[in-house]
């Protein structure tokens, strides 16, 4: 027997499409009935916004066949037989390989991503038109055991003053879990070991003025029960769910841009798939303008070499990467040998 399937309209640049859907009625987030064809309304809704943070860049499906309890799996090139208007930018993988990614220059592409079951959508912080230069300076809070997005709020406002200091303007969004993400929009001018580094630099005098607070040390039992600033989302290829994607969490969670004024008193549990779309009507998009003016990193690379003469070093790279110069050993701090420690003078 064959499938159910529909067929919905989708407004484009052009004229609207038609974009088929199989399945529809197939529940993605059991807990609350949210089916596959709510979904894909969901995503139409909110497709404005959708697009200016993550329409034309390189971006990683992350796709779940049987909902978001069963498994998952990522998708970063377009399939054979993916409609005409779906497209692809080749892009460089810090292993240096090169291959076609997809990019989402409308929204009947996020649908169609739908239909092939994708939840979480990822998009790197380059352009299609310039995919080794950023356009965003990005900064990951994380919450360790511990502590929670209250915490990761309360600091906040700190890591916007210290970016503010290097001449950046900062940008919040819930990471529809318990983080925050802090963007920064920046001209593309640098690749992304450098911007890498201003994320690195930013991190280091974050952690300076709230050293009980939050944290650098990539290794987790050095963390302790602060916030963590993941300056490894910063590399190339590396990408967090990106705003307004819903994210494969019981409660259908979604990465919400904020006002700066809003996320004290924020409940990331609150941004869903079903509430989203009336917070647009009701206050609009906080993230129209972010590229409106982009901003420069030499202060912060400024800041970076300031800290590489005080013998401050590269940090660990993720374990996939390949070893990158002056980084330190990737060896986990309670693993390294005594006999190698360095001997008392």
């Amino acid at each position: 027997m064959a499938s159910e399937r529909i067929t919905l309209t989708v407004p484009g640049p052009d004229g609207d499409r038609e974009v088929g859907l199989s399945s529809p009625n197939r529940v993605l987030w059991p807990e609350l009935g949210i089916t596959k064809h709510e979904l894909a309304e969901y995503v139409i809704t909110v497709g404005s916004p959708f697009l200016g943070a993550n329409g034309d860049r390189p971006v990683s499906l992350e796709r779940f066949p049987e909902g978001v309890d069963g498994e998952r799996f990522y998708s970063k090139n377009p399939p054979k037989g993916a409609p005409s208007f779906v497209e692809a930018q080749t892009v460089t993988y810090n292993s240096g390989r090169r291959h076609p990614q997809l990019i989402v220059t409308e929204i009947a592409t996020a649908v169609w991503a739908v239909q092939m079951n994708t939840i979480v959508f990822h998009p790197w912080a380059s352009l299609a038109a310039n995919t080794d230069n950023p356009v965003e300076l990005r900064i990951d809070l994380d919450p360790q055991p511990g502590t929670d997005f209250a915490d990761a709020a309360a600091v906040a406002p700190a890591l916007r003053d210290v970016l503010a200091e290097a001449g950046l303007t900062a940008f919040v969004k819930t990471s529809g879990n318990r983080g925050i993400h802090v963007f920064c929009p920046i001209e593309p001018e640098w690749e992304f070991l450098d911007v890498r580094h201003a994320v690195i630099a930013a991190g280091r005098e974050f952690e300076r003025r709230l050293p009980d607070k939050v944290t650098m040390n990539w290794w987790k039992e050095e963390r302790g029960e602060r916030i963590f600033i993941d300056f490894n989302q910063a590399n190339r290829d590396r990408t967090m769910a990106g705003a307004y994607s819903p994210r494969a969490l019981p409660g259908a969670t979604v990465s919400t841009p904020l006002s700066w004024d809003e996320l004290a008193g924020a409940d990331p549990a609150a941004f869903t798939v079903r509430s989203v779309p009336q917070r647009l009507a009701d206050v609009g998009d906080p993230w129209a303008d972010l590229q409106a003016k982009p901003g420069r990193i030499d202060t912060l690379l400024e800041w970076w070499q300031r800290d590489l003469d005080a013998g401050l070093g590269e940090l660990p790279f993720p374990p996939d990467f390949p070893k990158m110069p002056g980084e330190p050993p990737r060896v986990q701090p309670s693993r390294i040998n005594p006999e190698n420690w360095p001997k008392p003078d």
